[in-house]
């Protein structure tokens, strides 16, 4: 793998946050969740209480959650050697991901509760957000794929 290669992966982890975030922004309108998760988890990462609102961290949630979604997009380049990936692998990948976080580290850290115990909203918002990361992740990396094979 190369350079190149993590960075189209980045560069496609970007684009499919920013994605993923329309559909949580989303979902924040239509009243499915309140704050964003990535808020709730800069929020108890900072000094004070883990529940009360910080000055800055929304820009630091948003940093925060592009630079996850940017490492993720090169993992997953990473992983698939450069390779075409179809569209169902993207979708299991961001699925993944949403699982690993959200039944694994986010309600061990104590940020949020496990899906099974989330108000109905937050965890239906957070699935559909993972799914178009991941449509989004493997269209992105299938053009730079399509690009190189001209």
């Amino acid at each position: 793998m190369t350079g190149r290669g993590l960075v189209e992966g980045g560069v496609g982890g970007a684009v499919a946050t920013a994605a993923m975030s329309a559909v949580m922004l989303a979902g924040s309108k239509a009243g499915l969740m309140e704050d964003q998760p990535p808020k709730h988890i800069v929020r108890a990462a900072l000094p004070g209480h883990s529940r009360r609102r910080k000055p800055g961290e929304g820009v630091l949630a948003a940093l925060a959650h592009f630079g996850f979604g940017i490492t993720a997009g090169a993992l997953f380049r990473l992983v698939s050697r450069g390779r075409r990936t179809p569209v169902p692998v993207g979708i299991g990948y961001g699925l993944a991901i949403w699982l690993a976080s959200y039944e694994g580290w986010v309600p061990e850290a104590t940020v949020l509760p496990p899906i099974s115990d989330d108000r109905p909203g937050r965890p239906a918002v957070m699935a559909a957000g993972h799914v178009v990361y991941g449509i989004v992740l493997a269209t992105v990396l299938n053009r730079f794929r399509s690009r190189d094979d001209r």
